[in-house]
């Protein structure tokens, strides 16, 4: 079986979320059942792009992420698009026995068993502004796929005062997983250079309400790789 893979890049660092700053391979899956308004990796979720992502198996996967790791065990990310529409089993075991760390994100939308193999699972449902709307059934479903095995987290990006509500809300119906909020980035197009006091202002703003609010729950983030590279793609 083949996996469909719009790019695989690193070592870098993770740019956001609960293992920012931690040296990572990325292997970002091609395809996604969501179309978000401000999507920022639309080259791994559009069908326009299926002709760009190659077919690869596990084991040509492994053997990329290995080779740009030299061997050295670090963390694997499976980014999307939404990764959880394929089947990384097989390559989490692959990349297990050699002592690497998994960690995945997705919208929460597909509840897949490899959940539990996972060291870390992101789950990042899309707020009013991205257009799409979270089936909260699907999501709980993917919690109980991870059967508590992997740290889970909910992440979740704010762009406007409506998603910042709509945060507090999901927040309540999860009160026990780590939460970590971060500004959204509204410049998607990766030729275009991106304004990095644009980008601390939105996160002012961002840490400025929760303060205001003593909402002390969420752990307030920038998009790192979005402050030292723009929307530059992963190479």
């Amino acid at each position: 079986m083949s996996l469909r893979i719009a790019e695989i890049f690193g070592p870098t660092i993770q740019g956001e979320g609960a293992l920012i700053g931690e040296p990572t391979v990325f292997v970002r899956a091609g395809g996604c059942d969501y179309r978000c308004a401000w999507c920022d990796s639309m080259h791994a979720v559009d069908n326009a792009y299926r002709h760009h992502w190659a077919r690869m198996t596990a084991r040509q996967v492994w053997e990329k992420v290995r080779a740009l790791s030299d061997g050295r065990p670090l963390t694997v990310s499976l980014s999307g698009g939404n990764p959880a529409i394929q089947d990384f089993g097989p390559l989490i075991a692959l990349g297990k026995a050699e002592g690497y760390r998994f960690a995945c994100e997705t919208q929460g939308s597909v509840a897949r068993p490899w959940f539990a193999d996972l060291d870390t699972l992101v789950l990042s449902p899309k707020p009013p502004s991205s257009g799409e709307v979270v089936d909260w059934a699907a999501f709980d479903t993917c919690l109980t796929a991870a059967q508590a095995e992997p740290e889970t987290v909910l992440k979740i990006v704010i762009f406007d005062d409506a998603d910042y509500v709509w945060a507090q809300a999901a927040a309540a119906r999860y009160p026990d997983l780590p939460l970590y909020l971060q500004p959204g980035n509204p410049e998607v197009d990766p030729e275009l250079a991106v304004d990095p006091g644009a980008s601390i202002e939105r996160l002012s703003w961002l840490v400025e309400k929760v303060t205001a609010d003593k909402w002390f729950t969420p752990r307030v983030l920038p998009q790192l790789h979005v402050l030292i590279w723009g929307n530059k793609r992963g190479v």
